[in-house]
This record gives structure tokens, sequence and C-alpha cells, in this order.
């Protein structure tokens, strides 16, 4: 979502973008497409002809000849940094995207793409991190890049903004009736999300008062089994909704009272800073950069603790409506000041056109980026 952004924000004058996708288009290649930017899909799958793949890499690299070459998440920052080498493109740089790593929740293939990474960190030019998080654990599996470059994620605070019209428009949708406090969290179905913790929190809300239902909302959320079955097991079924993912995060997001992220591993979660940007307190635990993000706007407990975030949430309820609603205002301009999408795609020109004029000067010729 951050790399359909960022070509989308990108000064067309000085930055002409084209994307290859690895793997299929996605659920964000239309969208990239609609930019008015090129899109190529390889549609490598497992078990595929990975060489072929490979091969039509390189020839496409070739043919579009970037100056700056940049990679996104692990398997594309191994393959960038070694087609790109052989295409001879005049700079590369790796994104990271992720801060705590365990192994019980990636492929089993996902330790020896890392150790190789670590070992090939000193070719691209520039490694981007958008944690200090994720810096340092990468640093410690062993990254020892010539470069690195703290890039947080920007976030558009037009899309992203307060909706009393959204916020009813979803309580009619769900049939929850004014008088609740709705909290939520939006995230994808993964054991790092840790959708367990915030069942559990929420079966301790529900014993405490009962002007409360809670929204979970992601891909694999809705129908999900083992979601189900917890909510039976803690007796909350009639409090929580499942929603699949929607392609309106900013609507549902402005109808929350109390939007959280119980992860126990994160680096620089997008849907804190889009709540924030919705004008809605955050309630979030303390893992990659979140913290960081929140601020004195938010309220930050420890990761896998129900019983803290309980406590956590139950702060934002109790607060009357003005104060609460003063706090998610809060958040917003901490977004709008910290944290806009002009300001990260800024920073990603200035390191591309730095490298790029750094390899004008050496190569005697003059280029643009790409």
């Amino acid at each position: 979502m951050m790399m359909a952004r960022l070509v989308e924000a990108l000064n067309r004058g000085r930055i002409e973008s084209a994307v290859i996708s690895l793997a299929g288009m996605g659920t964000l290649g239309s969208r990239i497409l609609s930019a008015g930017i090129p899109v190529v899909a390889l549609e490598m799958e497992t078990g595929s002809a990975v060489s072929f793949v490979w091969w039509r890499l390189l020839g496409l690299l070739r043919r579009f000849s970037p100056d700056v070459l940049q990679s996104w998440l692990y398997h594309a920052d191994l393959a960038g940094v070694v087609a790109g080498r052989l295409a001879r493109v005049p700079e590369i740089v790796w994104n990271i995207r992720c801060a705590e790593l365990d192994p019980r929740d990636h492929s089993r293939f996902q330790p020896s793409v890392l150790w190789m990474l670590a070992r090939l960190s000193r070719w691209p030019s520039a490694v981007i991190c958008n944690s200090t998080a994720g810096r340092h654990a990468h640093e410690q599996l062993g990254y020892r890049p010539r470069r690195w470059s703290i890039i947080p994620n920007g976030f558009d605070t037009d899309r992203f903004r307060p909706s009393p019209e959204a916020r009813g428009e979803l309580r009619r949708e769900l049939r929850i009736p004014e008088g609740l406090k709705l909290v939520g969290l939006l995230a994808r179905f993964h054991p790092m999300k840790d959708h367990a913790t915030f069942l559990r929190a929420a079966a301790l809300i529900v014993e405490a008062r009962n002007d409360v239902q809670f929204l979970a909302v992601g891909r694999d959320v809705a129908g999900n089994a083992q979601l189900l079955e917890l909510a039976r097991e803690l007796n909350v079924t009639s409090h929580v909704h499942f929603l699949g993912e929607r392609n309106d995060p900013e609507r549902v997001l402005a109808a929350l009272d109390v939007a959280v992220s119980s992860s126990y591993s994160e680096a620089f979660p997008n849907v804190v800073g889009e709540a924030m940007s919705c004008g809605v307190p955050c309630v979030v635990t303390d893992v990659g950069d979140s913290a960081l993000m929140v601020g004195s706007a938010g309220i930050v407990v420890p990761p896998r603790d129900p019983e803290a975030l309980r406590r956590g949430i139950l702060h934002v309820l109790d607060m009357d409506d003005s104060e609460r609603r003063r706090l998610g205002l809060a958040g917003r301009q901490r977004v709008a000041e910290e944290y806009s999408m002009r300001q990260a795609a800024q920073r990603y020109e200035s390191l591309y056109l730095e490298l790029v004029g750094r390899s004008a000067e050496a190569t005697g010729h003059s280029v643009c980026a790409g």
C-alpha cells in the first residue's frame, strides 16, 4: 500500500516510475495502472519456472533502463540486487518493512533468504527502513549496508479524516445503536496481528460494561473459524462484528471511538497512522515504532497482555466525548506535522536524486531518476 501511495505522490516532473511485480497484479495493480504508471506482473508462483521469471526480470530491467531500482520486501530485495547488478542498474535500493521477526510466523524459506540478504547487504546503494525498530532488528540479523535511511510511512490526511457521515453509515450498516461505543481492529488475519489478545480484552470489557461493541476487519477475518470459535469460547459473539477486507478503510476507521493495534510484531503500522488521521484515539502495543507514532496522542500497552489492553481501551472510553475528541484531533495534527504523504515522498525523492546525481558525476552523463 505504501508503495502504491508513493508512486502516486512522487513528483512526476522529476521522477518517472514503473512497477514490476514478481507475483500477480494483486489488489493494487489496477490502482497503480489507473494513476498512469506502468505495471508488469511476472506471475511467479511456488513451483513455477523461477529461471524463466528471472530472465524476464532481467529483460525488463534492460528495457526500462532505470537509474534507480527500488525493491520492496525480502524476495524482491534478493531478486532485485542480483538482476539489477546483471542489468547494470546504477543505483539499487532495498526497502525493509518489518521489525521483529518470529520464524513461526513466516515460511520455512525465510531464514535462508534473510541469511543471504544480510551477506549481500553491502551491494545496494542504500537500505530504507520505515522504522528505527526495523533497522535495529536487521542489524541484529547481520545487515551491514553502506547506508541506512529511515523514511516513515506517509498518510493522506485528505482521504483519512474525521467523518460524522461515515460514522453514522457504518453503524447503520452493522445495526449498532448510536449510543454504543465502537472499538475496532483493522488487520489481516495473521499470527503477529494477535486477534486473540484483542478478543480476550473485549471479553474482559464486556464483563464490566454492556455499552461497547467490537469490530474486526481485514483479509481472512470474515467467517474465520479460529476467530469465531474463540469468540464463542469467550462468550462475546453478540458483541463482535467480523468483516472481510474493505476498500473503504477511511470510512470504517472514522466510525470508531477507539482504534486498536494489538500486534506483537510491527514496524510502522499503516492502520495506526490512518486512524490517527481520522481523528480516532489509538490504543497500541509497544512494538516497532507504534509508541513513537502515537506519542502523547494515544495509549501504549505491552504486547500479548489482554488485561493491559483492556485498561488502555477503557481509559479512552471512560473519557467524556470532548476529551476523547481532543485526543483524537491531537493524533491527527501529529500525523499532519510528522507523517504526511508529501513529506514521505519528498524524502524518497531527495534520496533518489542524490544517488542519481552521484552516479551522473561518476559517469559524466546527465541522467534522471526512474
